[in-house]
């Protein structure tokens, strides 16, 4: 019973006192509230300051200092998945790398002559139509008919063509006669300087052979451009035809290629060669390729220690229509790496002695989020159809022959096969030619896909080479020493060399230099949590303390005044709804309950005269609500109906 007077009071205050902080009825009140509790000192400058124009500079402050943060906290969090990138250099015992080295000329043509015959005739016909001269009769044998029967036919097909003027008529260099053209004009030449005379531009037509409306034309300013491409799409025909044993007998053996063999001071022989065939270049050698299990190294730098070779090239069995150029080319790869020769092969001269120095780089780049890198490529939706470690270029070439082999019903000559599919030639695909044209072309220009689809390496090992040529044999010792390489060949070349069908090829590390390029993360959590920190202690005085006050003040108990005001309102409407359908006068229990008398001001703690002093006045009436005490008595008679018993201790005395 004691305790009742207080509960009493308590209540009363409740009800009259206005409630603040997170239970504040409004969201004005609650800004209020933080604004002068808060620990961030612009906030509270805002509410305490007097005047207009101090109020106004500290709100202006306070909103460029919260703008900054934000600012700040987007660069960092953009900056966050950023890389660093460090070189390490390491003086060690190096790997030697694999050397591939191919003749530039795929095959002997003295042993391609029978596969070439209707083709040669072809051509040399069409140079003496277009330029006026002939080598007279041709010498070629004509014992395999298969290839020269449908060779001829294919052939009128697909003629060289002189474009007389651009009225889209040309003249068919076969058999002299006029056609009209149908379909595009592609120039393949467009970077060259045209001479102006239309009279300069042959070049061919394709055309669909299931719509012989479909055609394009393909012209070159350059006959010589011409009637390669021309060559080479007849040869690709005839090279897709014939089984892979008889082509590798029909290239060049190791014995054949190589003269001479040194390595870290040691002679060396072919055995420490391994050949694979190129499509296109026929029988390749490479040195040190690691099928064995071992992987040759090197501790010394400089061309004694490296790999030399010296190399027969055999000119005169040279195809002239199929290459222009002499000598041999050479790519510097890892073992389980795919020698790219058509793409990145560097080519070595003919009587010449040609240095390539090398620096080893081992480069390696962070995957995702830092970068869009591929580890193995097996999240790249692509077969690797070389059957060799990931890298980009292997994407690119796999990618555009599963394109060809879905789209033109064969596989394109230059790159391997896919799982049951074979090479386009035009007895089986009188189609292709077209099709691989148009899907080049999109290739090109990025229509197809692959370079979307395809990732680089995220780690990867690169030669920089460091190329320098010398004459050889000097004039001097040519002569012995073409004797001596005459000699020790002799039986199998049965002729005397000839220094411009020699090739010196020296391949050696400049130092023992081992560069490592490496990405490492640029920012780490700790950093990132930090840098905040930083930023907020910078422009607000804040800590994470302070944070976690803005979180529970502007979302939650905001959220929840807003919840609270959408429910007083529900509440509110549903019982005029109920009174209205009653026709009961509403009564006071049914008044909306504010602030002071919201039901989750549960402080039990009893009043004090401080919080007394805070209690509002009545709007309808000038008298207080609760009368001023008589002294005499210390009693609230017209407030309280009970006497608290520390009352009657000072009444008793």
């Amino acid at each position: 019973a004691a305790t009742a007077p207080g509960k009493k009071i308590t209540a009363r205050l409740k009800r009259t006192l206005p409630v603040r902080g997170p239970q504040a009825p409004t969201l004005s009140e609650l800004m209020r509230w933080y604004c002068l509790n808060t620990n961030t000192h612009g906030c509270r400058r805002i509410v305490v300051s007097r005047g207009r124009l101090r109020r106004l500079l500290w709100i202006l402050l306070t909103l460029g200092a919260v703008g900054l943060i934000l600012w700040q906290c987007a660069e960092l969090l953009m900056n966050y998945y950023s890389a660093s990138v460090s070189v390490t250099v390491q003086f060690q015992k190096l790997p030697f790398p694999a050397v591939t080295i191919c003749n530039i000329n795929p095959y002997k043509y003295s042993a391609m002559k029978e596969y070439l015959s209707e083709l040669d005739k072809e051509t040399k016909k069409a140079l003496e139509t277009f330029y006026g001269f002939s080598e007279g009769k041709s010498k070629v044998r004509r014992s395999v008919d298969e290839w020269n029967s449908t060779g001829s036919d294919f052939f009128q097909q697909i003629p060289l063509l002189k474009v007389e003027d651009f009225s889209r008529t040309a003249t068919d260099l076969h058999s002299g006669q006029k056609r009209k053209i149908e379909g595009s004009v592609f120039h393949k030449d467009s970077s060259i300087v045209n001479s102006g005379d239309s009279n300069d531009i042959i070049g061919f037509q394709l055309c669909d052979a299931n719509n012989s409306s479909e055609c394009a034309l393909y012209t070159f300013s350059s006959g010589v451009n011409a009637i390669q491409e021309w060559y080479k799409l007849h040869y690709m025909n005839i090279m897709a035809q014939i089984p892979l044993e008889t082509k590798e007998k029909l290239s060049y053996s190791a014995d054949d290629l190589l003269l001479t063999c040194f390595f870290d001071g040691l002679s060396c022989d072919k055995r420490h060669f391994t050949r694979f065939h190129h499509p296109l270049h026929g029988n390749c050698y490479t040195f040190n390729s690691g099928e064995n299990g071992t992987i040759l190294s090197t501790s010394t730098g400089g061309s004694e220690y490296g790999l030399q070779v010296v190399l027969y090239i055999d000119e005169a069995d040279y195809n002239p229509f199929l290459v222009t150029s002499t000598g041999a080319k050479i790519i510097v790869h890892d073992q389980n790496e795919y020698p790219f020769i058509e793409d990145i092969g560097t080519e070595i001269e003919t009587a010449a002695a040609t240095s390539i120095g090398m620096h080893f780089t081992r480069s390696r780049k962070l995957s995702k989020p830092y970068s869009d890198c591929t580890e193995t490529g097996a999240d790249i939706p692509v077969e690797n159809l070389y059957n060799k470690s990931y890298s980009l270029q292997i994407c690119l070439h796999s990618c555009f022959q599963k394109a060809m082999v879905d789209s033109c019903g064969c596989a394109q000559y230059a790159q391997p096969l896919p799982a049951g599919a074979e090479y386009c030639n035009y007895k089986k695909n009188p189609n292709w030619m077209y099709c691989y044209y148009r899907l080049h072309e999109k290739f090109v220009k990025e229509q197809l896909g692959c370079q979307q689809i395809c990732k680089d390496a995220c780690s990867f090992k690169e030669w920089a080479l460091t190329t320098s040529i010398a004459q050889w044999p000097s004039t001097v010792s040519e002569d012995w020493m073409l004797r001596v390489l005459s000699w020790d060949k002799g039986q199998k070349l049965n002729k005397k060399l000839n220094k411009t069908d020699l090739a010196n090829l020296m391949v050696f590390y400049k130092d023992l230099n081992e560069r490592f390029i490496s990405e490492n993360p640029a920012n780490t959590l700790v950093i990132l949590l930090s840098n905040f920190g930083g930023q907020l202690g910078l422009w607000m005085s804040c800590s994470v303390v302070c944070v976690i006050e803005i979180v529970e003040v502007f979302f939650i108990d905001s959220l929840s005044i807003v919840m609270r005001r959408q429910w007083q309102k529900a509440k509110k409407w549903w019982n005029h709804r109920k009174r209205g359908g009653s026709g009961k006068a509403p009564q006071a229990s049914d008044v909306e309950r504010q602030g002071h008398d919201n039901p989750v001001c549960i402080d039990e703690d009893l009043p004090t005269f401080t919080t007394a002093l805070r209690l509002p006045l009545p709007q309808d009436s000038p008298l207080p609500r609760t009368p001023p005490p008589n002294y005499s008595t210390l009693r609230l008679e017209t407030a309280f109906t009970e006497q608290l018993p520390d009352t009657l201790e000072l009444g008793q005395h």
